[in-house]
């Protein structure tokens, strides 16, 4: 392949090659560490002569994300299949969308779930992730996230600065699709209307959209993608949509932990916040 480090003819790895290897591994194992993994110590395990200093701040700030100032006002702009204005109760509108969604029977998801998945987390979140659906543990347990890609989100909103009861975290649709397959167009559709209300509800300063699903469904542009859109600021209903890798996404692709931490850290100097201090 184009990518083999060994030289033509050769079956051995080049100096430069091996240290460009090693400072890749340390690099991701930083990384990790980003996320709150903190499988292996990079300092101990690889050389530090081509790779990053260990330090409280390893990387460089990500560019500033420019958005157009925007007054936050009650109306939200123009709404689509009969949306309610925001709630001045949050938590009781997502209260009561969480019991429409577990009495809902419009499409047919509802025949093979368990428990429905509404959403969880704080009602005044300022961010809120969403990601495509339940998989098996979700469904289990009625929560969003709680398998091995929901442990990664929480890595991640940890090494954000926050807590994952600090944040709102919701699916596009809220019931399971069978063997985890991709939701189909009718299933969204169907669905789509309760997430509205509880972004509605919410007014969170910025969404987060984990992959294409949510990013189709909220920008209601079935073309775009998850790589050509990812760490652009978009907009829903005047709010800040900022598209990036779903976590399961990064378990089965470690090398894109990179870019989808780079889209992380825009999310928390959007907020005017500060990133923790790795050991801190």
């Amino acid at each position: 392949m184009g990518n083999d480090v060994r030289g033509p003819g050769s079956g051995v790895r080049g100096p430069d090659n091996r240290e460009s290897v090693l400072a890749d591994l340390r690099e991701q194992l930083l990384l990790d560490q980003d996320f709150g993994l903190e499988f292996l110590d990079p300092q101990a395990v690889l050389p530090t002569s081509r790779g990053r200093s260990h330090s409280p701040e390893p990387t460089p700030e990500p560019p500033p994300i420019i958005v157009p100032a925007r007054p936050r006002t009650p109306d939200p702009g123009p709404r689509t299949g009969g949306d309610p204005p925001p709630s001045p109760l949050p938590a009781s509108e997502l209260t009561s969308i969480a019991a429409q969604v577990a009495a809902c029977r419009a499409c047919g998801l509802c025949q093979t779930r368990t428990n429905t998945v509404p959403g969880e987390g704080n009602p005044a979140a300022e961010l809120v992730f969403v990601g495509e659906g339940p998989g098996a543990d979700e469904d289990v347990q009625g929560r969003p996230f709680v398998g091995a890609a929901g442990e990664l989100l929480t890595a991640m909103i940890q090494a954000m600065g926050f807590r994952r009861e600090d944040v709102y975290i919701a699916n596009v649709v809220k019931c399971r699709p069978p063997g985890n397959r991709t939701p189909e167009s009718g299933e969204v559709a169907a669905c789509l209307p309760y997430l509205n209300r509880q972004l509605l509800a919410i007014r969170p300063k910025i969404i987060v959209a984990l992959g294409n699903t949510p990013l189709r469904a909220l920008t209601g542009d079935d073309k775009l993608g998850i790589t050509a859109q990812r760490g652009k600021m978009l907009d829903w209903r005047g709010i800040p949509l900022l598209p990036t890798f779903h976590p399961a996404y990064l378990l089965r692709n470690p090398p894109a932990k990179k870019p989808c931490w780079e889209d992380l850290k825009a999310v928390v100097k959007f907020l005017g916040r500060e990133l923790p201090k790795r050991g801190g």
